[in-house]
């Protein structure tokens, strides 16, 4: 179905209200095309996808600049029931990615699914109708069971420093790259040394008269393992796909080894050695390669690879600024230790908001009160997926279920075992809600967290993402790949409120 389709889904009303779908899925990239492809998979056809933007890919989609790829093996960085014998690299490019996710929802039939220009605007859960009630810009729906897909990587994190607005130059995101700007000639300020900087960097810097990195604190890097695949190597998969499935167990092995060290930070220390004597050897001068060390231990935030940044900061038109950004001239930008650096351009590479996904203030429950007030605290769900007073409602990618170890795919397919299930016994017991009971949700998180506090997330001396503002960790988890696996191999309804059709409120 296509864009100007959509008005006639709200065509098909009783009793003067919008259709009753079973699901909504709300995003279409990587996390609501799998959730629809399971779902059709399991029998269950009654269901639609509702993506604000024009085509699907979600981050894979919006990040379009300059180097961007993934971090995590191709091979492992896709559906375990969609393997992609083709990928050019052991880590895909964004291009490559995005095209990926497209053939998958076309080979799976999701594209008459799928409602483009269709944006949540909120969504409401009637206790008394026992559904969730959705305004969009393109009018209500209403869903038995209500499917976020939207992601942590979604909205941009841009500083509120002083004098931004008066910047005379062009200012622009990462995420949302301004490929009309022309780099040649330029003078430009990076803002931040996540894992875009690392790669767009490398990118832009032969093609600048300067590039100014502002580094709050340096990031520790890894070499990048990213060889080519072969024609050849390819058709082999192509051919024999248990050949390509063993390397991928292998991949997913070899960083359930780097989970271990997260969990247990002195083994670590080996890879804090490597990446030492990467540093030392792609930075030979000794002031520069001071300001490039960190100074927490590794996996304290994200760890990053790359082939070709730490050798971008030595060239000559490169100056780092070890220092925050504390304010911004019309023509300048401005360290707190007091350093200028006159500009035409500003670049923030400082992230998402990820510890407040901004998919809560649109969510409502029964007495209105939005999820992103009932987070003020912190984020917090059961598993990641529901949450206690937010009936028939599963979040893709939820609190705490973020790695550095691992795979999105991985997280996300497990999410969808357990959605999967959670929506069969619904329909095999004749539910009409589910909600989790408040005492295991709280349960669950206080073990969680517990177990955070050990892990190098929460004890390796660094500020990070990781932490909410409330110096919470919404977003690690803090176990196995493995152990998240099997706590979501089946839906438990012991842990769960449910009501059927005949609990509804009458008017």
């Amino acid at each position: 179905m296509k864009l100007n389709d959509i008005t006639s889904l709200n065509d098909h009303q009783i009793d003067g209200e919008p259709k009753l779908w079973e699901i909504i899925i709300v995003g279409a990239g990587m996390a609501g095309i799998g959730a629809a492809i399971r779902l059709r998979e399991a029998g269950i056809t009654d269901y639609m996808v509702i993506e604000k933007a024009n085509q699907l890919g979600g981050a894979w989609r919006e990040n379009t600049y300059p180097g961007c790829a993934c971090d995590v093996p191709s091979r492992l960085y896709s559906y375990s029931f969609a393997p992609n014998p083709n990928w050019s690299r052991t880590f895909a490019q964004q291009t490559e990615i995005l095209a990926y996710l497209v053939q998958v929802a076309s080979s799976h039939s999701q594209n008459d699914h799928i409602h483009y220009g269709v944006e949540l605007l909120a969504a409401h859960w009637n206790a008394g109708k026992l559904r969730w009630e959705i305004q969009t810009n393109k009018g209500p729906f209403q869903a038995k069971v209500l499917v976020c897909a939207t992601g942590p990587i979604h909205v941009p994190n841009i500083p509120d420093i002083p004098g931004l607005a008066e910047f005379e130059g062009t200012v622009f995101h990462s995420s949302r790259w301004n490929h009309d700007f022309a780099l040649p000639g330029k003078r430009v300020a990076v803002v931040g040394t996540g894992a875009s900087a690392v790669q767009f960097i490398p990118k832009i810097q032969p093609k600048l008269d300067h590039l100014h990195l502002f580094q709050r604190t340096p990031s520790w890097v890894l070499p990048k393992p990213n060889p080519s695949i072969s024609s050849r190597m390819c058709a082999v998969f192509a051919r024999f796909p248990w050949v390509q499935n063993s390397l991928r167990r292998l991949e997913a092995g070899w960083f359930e080894l780097i989970g271990i060290g997260f969990r247990h930070p002195a083994l670590l220390k080996h890879l804090e050695f490597i990446a030492l004597r990467y540093l030392a050897k792609s930075v030979p001068d000794p002031v520069l390669r001071a300001a490039l060390t960190p100074k927490f231990a590794l996996g304290c935030k994200r760890m990053l690879m790359s082939n070709s940044y730490l050798r971008a900061l030595t060239r000559d038109n490169v100056t780092v600024h070890a220092t925050s950004v504390c304010k911004i001239l019309p023509n300048a930008v401005v360290g707190t230790d007091g350093s200028v650096a006159e500009v035409d351009a500003v670049i923030f590479a400082t992230g998402f908001h990820v510890s407040d996904l901004p998919i809560a203030k649109h969510l409502h429950n029964a007495e209105g009160r939005k999820l992103s007030e009932e987070w003020r605290q912190g984020a917090s769900a059961y598993l990641g997926t529901t949450i206690s007073g937010y009936p028939n409602l599963f979040l893709m990618l939820g609190p705490n279920l973020g790695t550095g170890h691992s795979s999105a795919f991985t997280v996300v397919e497990a999410q969808l075992v357990y959605m999967i299930d959670a929506i069969t016994k619904m329909r095999t017991f004749g539910l009409s809600s589910i909600n989790v009971c408040p005492e295991v949700q709280s349960a669950f998180n206080t073990r969680l967290q517990k177990a955070l506090q050990t892990t190098v997330y929460n004890s390796g001396g660094c500020a990070s993402y990781y932490l909410d503002a409330n110096g919470r960790n919404t977003f690690a988890w803090p176990w196995s790949m493995a152990k998240l696996q099997r706590q979501m191999r089946s839906f438990d309804l012991r842990n769960y409120q449910t009501s059927t059709a005949s609990d509804r409120v009458k008017p």
